[in-house]
């Protein structure tokens, strides 16, 4: 067993970086974003709503419409994109808020002895996430695809 992000995640962060490499140049087209990075529309449809609640992406309508950044891409970390679309990232339920782990908390949180190790792993975890923003990926490579697996 391993641990993995789901698509919802990984695709929410290549149509991100799809529109970062668009940035200052208007909207850009779902089926733009689409055809680019390989992901079906339909499902980019769906994820959009979501990154378009976080303020992470505005949305116009019509026949010249699509999508652009809400924020520059220096401001739109990793971590603020799964997060929208994921929610809190947790290794185990004990390490989310009550409100985040719907009643599913564990009674031993309190004094169980690896429950620090889950967090400190959480940490770096978000740490890393929270610390490359947008900006950073177009950096590292304006040829490259997304992930799509």
């Amino acid at each position: 067993m391993f641990m993995k992000l789901s698509t919802k995640g990984r695709y929410s962060v290549t149509a991100l970086y799809e529109l970062a490499l668009h940035y200052g140049k208007g909207v850009v087209p779902l089926h733009a974003i689409a055809a680019s990075q390989g992901i079906s529309e339909h499902y980019l449809e769906q994820l959009m709503v979501p990154l378009r609640r976080a303020g992470l992406v505005e949305s116009v309508r019509g026949a010249q419409g699509g999508y652009t950044l809400a924020l520059p891409p220096g401001q739109v970390t990793i971590g603020r994109i799964i997060t929208a679309v994921e929610g809190p990232i947790a290794l185990v339920d004990c390490l989310l808020t009550d409100a985040e782990a719907r009643d599913q908390s564990c009674e031993r949180a309190g004094n169980c002895v690896t429950r620090q190790i889950w967090e400190e792993v959480c940490e770096s975890i978000n740490s890393v996430l929270n610390n490359i923003a947008l900006s950073d990926l177009v950096q590292r490579g304006h040829h490259r695809a997304g992930c799509n697996q």
